[in-house]
């Protein structure tokens, strides 16, 4: 019997028990309202080191209503062991739970083993929460014979069930990165994803830090996801959802002059949901997210934050914020080099962490599709319409990124993305309307996920996308899923993971097409459509 299925059949058990002992005093923590199991957003982990991972969970005895969770500080005990029976318990200790940060809790655990799995739950009275599996990343100085990834994006509720993760759990990775739009900030509150044939009406957007917290607790009620955080540790990044469409900076498309509380707002509230290892900050107006970890000298991760640091997009529409497409002749100041994406703290940062990189792998986590997709043809007299929110957006922050990549020698470039809601495998390159040569070479190669959930454009315009970009080598938007990535010290491969139907929660998954690198060879070589 595989370990998914031993950790499934504990868990049900578990919760069956709890179950069952409702009535008596197995849950001692209850309010006497008769509210229900304090664990009812599971539990998570994360930001893995050598000797350490982050724990989390929050307690919520209603998801969708935060009254039925009594106003006080709740300590919870938490242990960690070798095994998922907890016979061989390596840590332990306790954690406050208090309402400030809606009874969520991060525990940074030290003094663990490099590349060893360990097993960890809480506990609070007599309730006992979900047992989870996590993993510390290698030894600085070891090089591991693979790593498997898996990448997802973009999981709107409303838009059918969340199967992939699913089939993440059943993949058992070592290492899960979700890369933006873990919420989407509107939708009806409901904690069954609507179904098949249901009409979509914009509605119940957040706005205040109990909107968010209620969103979270909805999403995280799903079964599917809960099981894909038991499953491995993330390592996690935002995008624009988790605070509002498009937003840039401290500017939304409404234009809103206190844009800046609700942004702060979604801030705590991503900061209270996930397994992060950051101190609370003293304020969320401002929460820094680029983060690196490696997995020993096999790979670095550079984790980006495209959003909190990036310009206004230019040329928006009349009194909005927000994207639009646009030609350069109409928009000269889309070339503005002054323009940036990530900011100029986080270019050094990235600059930085490429130039000391050892690792034979060097992954760039971020939000959404780098390569240049023009709308239509570029021509000797026309440079293309490009969409403003993405890296097209920013074409001299792309150039000084991916002078960078050239520039530092880290080995190896692979640049991860989500966002737009659909596959793409491209070959990045300094100048995209030229051809490769000696003088413009590919510089990294890009993988795209498709969404989790999110809707997309008919897969009739990808082609054409695709047909008018030679350096996009692939694209798919007709399917929901993931990316699962094996990475070796030769090689990595990419697979794109599509779902049947994404309404259907019991749909099969296929794979879409299949990719490899080789090392110290950019550039994608297409192993399976």
């Amino acid at each position: 019997m595989s370990w998914p299925r031993r950790l499934f059949l504990l868990n049900a058990a578990r919760l069956a028990a709890a179950s069952t002992a409702a009535s008596s005093s197995l849950l001692l923590a209850r309010p006497s309202n008769g509210a229900g199991y304090p664990f009812s957003l599971g539990v998570a982990s994360g930001s893995p080191l050598p000797d350490a991972v982050v724990l989390w969970t929050r307690i919520a005895y209603d998801p969708l209503d935060a009254t039925k969770t009594p106003p006080l500080a709740l300590t919870l005990r938490w242990e960690v062991a070798h095994d998922g029976a907890f016979r061989d318990i390596v840590a332990k200790g306790s954690a406050v739970a208090t309402p400030a940060l809606a009874h969520s809790v991060r525990v940074d655990v030290r003094g663990l083993q490099p590349a060893r799995w360990y097993w960890y739950r809480f506990m609070l009275g007599d309730a006992v929460s979900p047992v989870g599996r996590t993993r510390t990343a290698p030894a600085p100085d070891s090089m591991p014979d693979m790593l498997k990834l898996a990448v997802a994006s973009c999981q709107h509720w409303e838009f059918g069930s969340y199967a992939a993760h699913r089939y993440i759990q059943q993949a058992n990775p070592d290492l899960v990165a979700f890369l933006g739009d873990y919420i989407y900030e509107w939708g009806a509150y409901r904690l069954q994803h609507p179904p098949p044939g249901m009409r979509i009406v914009r509605q119940d957007e957040s706005f205040l830090l109990a909107d968010y917290r209620r969103r979270y607790a909805q999403y995280k009620t799903d079964p599917d996801l809960q099981a894909a955080h038991l499953a491995a540790p993330w390592i996690v990044t935002w995008d624009d959802h988790e605070v509002a469409n498009d937003y840039a900076a401290d500017r939304d498309e409404r234009l809103a002059p206190d844009f800046w509380l609700r942004r702060a707002a979604a801030y705590q509230a991503f900061y209270e949901h996930m397994p992060l290892r950051l101190p609370p900050p003293k304020s969320f107006t401002n929460v820094r997210m680029f983060q690196r970890y490696d997995w020993g000298r096999l790979a670095r991760f550079h984790v980006l934050d495209d959003r909190q640091y990036r310009a206004y997009e230019v040329c928006p529409h009349p009194g909005h914020g927000g994207s639009n497409s646009v030609t350069p002749r109409a928009c000269p100041a889309l070339l503005d080099p002054r323009r940036t994406m990530l900011g100029l703290e986080q270019e050094a940062w990235l600059q930085a962490g490429l130039a000391s990189s050892r690792a034979r792998w060097n992954i760039l986590a971020q939000q959404t599709l780098m390569a240049q997709s023009s709308q239509i043809p570029v021509t000797p007299t026309e440079a293309g319409r490009f969409w403003t929110d993405g890296w097209d957006g920013y074409p001299a922050a792309r150039r000084r990124l991916l002078d960078t990549l050239v520039d530092s020698r880290a080995a190896n470039p692979l640049v991860l993305g989500g966002d737009v809601h659909t596959f793409y495998a491209t070959e990045l390159r300094r100048d995209f309307n030229r051809p490769v040569s000696k003088a413009n070479p590919v510089v990294a190669t890009e993988f795209v996920g498709t969404s989790v959930t999110s809707n997309s454009r008919p897969q009739q315009r990808t082609s054409q996308y695709v047909a008018m970009n030679p350096h996009i080598r692939f694209g798919r938007s007709d399917k929901r899923g993931y990316m699962l990535m094996e990475i070796t010290p030769r090689e990595t491969r990419t697979h794109f993971m599509g779902l049947d139907e994404v309404r259907d929660p019991k749909t099969a998954q296929r794979e879409l097409a299949a990719f490899r690198i080789a090392d110290g060879r950019p550039g994608v070589e297409i192993t399976a459509v």
